[in-house]
């Protein structure tokens, strides 16, 4: 039979065939060169911001607190101060000025002051007083046989047992007892004693007295 040959539908599946599209779309064109820009003229240079600085405001705050600090220090030392001066808290001053006047009791023999340092804080307590006093006068006999006058010149140390009782190491000046017994030994100078001091109602008491160099009154 002339001519070609029909299609051999029985060999097998046909693959996709490619047909042109109706309406061709054209090629891309390339991105046009020296588009005038929308910004006249070059860009400006970029903006530098301020960066925010805390050290200022951390620097405020820590001064703010070491000055909330400070005052509160001077608080609690002024009530502290003030507490212990209306309680009568014992300071170098008023220990020097009650042994003192415990050395002038023993000197004229002001038996009643003797008593009431050496009793403590008990004076106005006790009832019965004689054997009191007599310990007193012969504590001041004893000490007027050796001494004539002691006048405290320092409080050389102060151990504190409390705020309110303490053991004072003080010197004194002293002179000899003009009627002083043959042989004798004739104490004269600086010397040094331990009395123990109490501060109660707005008293200093010295509860004990005892020179370094003799025995105790």
């Amino acid at each position: 039979m002339a001519g070609p040959y029909p299609p051999d539908y029985g060999a097998g599946p046909v693959g996709p065939q490619m047909y042109p599209s109706p309406h061709p779309q054209p090629f891309p064109e390339p991105y046009p060169e020296n588009v005038p820009s929308a910004y006249p003229g070059m860009l400006p240079p970029p903006v530098q911001y301020p960066k925010k600085r805390r050290w200022p405001f951390v620097a405020g705050a820590l001064a703010a607190v070491v000055v909330i600090a400070a005052l509160v220090a001077a608080i609690v030392l002024a009530t502290r101060s003030g507490n212990e001066a209306s309680s009568g808290a014992l300071t170098d001053a008023s220990a020097k000025a009650a042994i003192q006047e415990y050395l002038n009791a023993m000197t004229d023999g002001d038996d009643e002051t003797v008593a009431r340092h050496t009793l403590c804080g008990l004076f106005d307590a006790v009832k019965e007083r004689r054997s009191d006093l007599a310990l007193a006068s012969l504590s001041s006999d004893a000490f007027r046989k050796q001494y004539g006058r002691a006048e405290v010149l320092s409080i050389d140390k102060m151990v504190m047992w409390s705020p309110h009782q303490a053991q004072v190491l003080f010197t004194m000046q002293v002179q000899p007892a003009t009627g002083s017994r043959r042989g004798q030994p004739r104490t004269e100078g600086e010397q040094q004693a331990v009395a123990q001091v109490l501060s109660q109602d707005n008293e200093v008491l010295v509860c004990s007295y005892l020179p370094r160099t003799a025995g105790q009154y």
